[in-house]
């Protein structure tokens, strides 16, 4: 197949959890979709890649990602890579907690001050979890360009969808979260190497469907 010059990469986070409702750090621990409440969100979604092809579809290893990649595409599993290293940012001790418990403790403090950059007792930190993400990046785009992939779904984390826009949209790290089941569109184009050209909202808002 002829070597793709343009990429479009759609980067969308699970849906709603138990953890999410009672918003507790999740991290790594392999909590699965709340049932029936999950499902509007993920129909909403499923609605808008609807028709849409992939070229390869990529996913986290953890049953929150797999449940919501089964409600929103029918991936065929010949296409389908589970990939640990989409994960969530491993929150070590906190994991199973919410703000109201840590609140007062300042190493917990400390860092929510450092933006993530210190890791949590126990966990990683933002460095590690951008290191593996690069990793896989690397690998998908080189994959594009060598098999000609067009377009390419991957279903994820918040914290990994957060630190993807920080490194192709340059915002700020209290900016890049999306909801649950919603994303980005990230389109790549390559010249020379590969450039994030722009990046939209998956759904796109109401305000901006025709």
């Amino acid at each position: 197949m002829a070597a793709a010059d343009c990429l479009e990469l759609v980067v969308v986070r699970h849906g709603l959890t138990a953890w999410n409702q009672e918003r507790r750090y999740q991290g790594q621990r392999d909590i699965p979709l709340l049932l029936p409440e999950a499902l509007g969100d993920m129909a909403r979604l499923r609605d808008h890649l609807a028709g849409e092809p992939f070229d390869a579809v990529h996913c986290s290893d953890l049953t929150r990602c797999r449940q919501t990649l089964a409600h929103v595409f029918d991936a065929d599993e010949r296409q389908t890579r589970l990939d640990p290293r989409l994960r969530e940012l491993d929150f070590g001790d906190y994991e199973g907690r919410c703000y109201a418990e840590l609140k007062d403790q300042p190493a917990y403090r400390a860092w929510i001050d450092s933006r993530g950059e210190q890791a949590p007792p126990g966990g990683e930190s933002a460095a590690a979890l951008r290191a593996r993400l690069e990793a896989w990046l690397t690998e998908l785009l080189a994959t594009a360009l060598r098999e000609g992939h067009r377009r390419v779904l991957t279903v994820t984390h918040g914290g990994v969808i957060r630190e993807l826009r920080r490194r192709l949209e340059a915002i700020d790290f209290w900016a890049g979260s999306v909801g649950q089941a919603q994303g980005r569109r990230f389109v790549f184009t390559h010249q020379g190497g590969w450039q994030c050209s722009s990046s939209s909202a998956v759904p796109a808002p109401a305000s901006a469907t025709p």
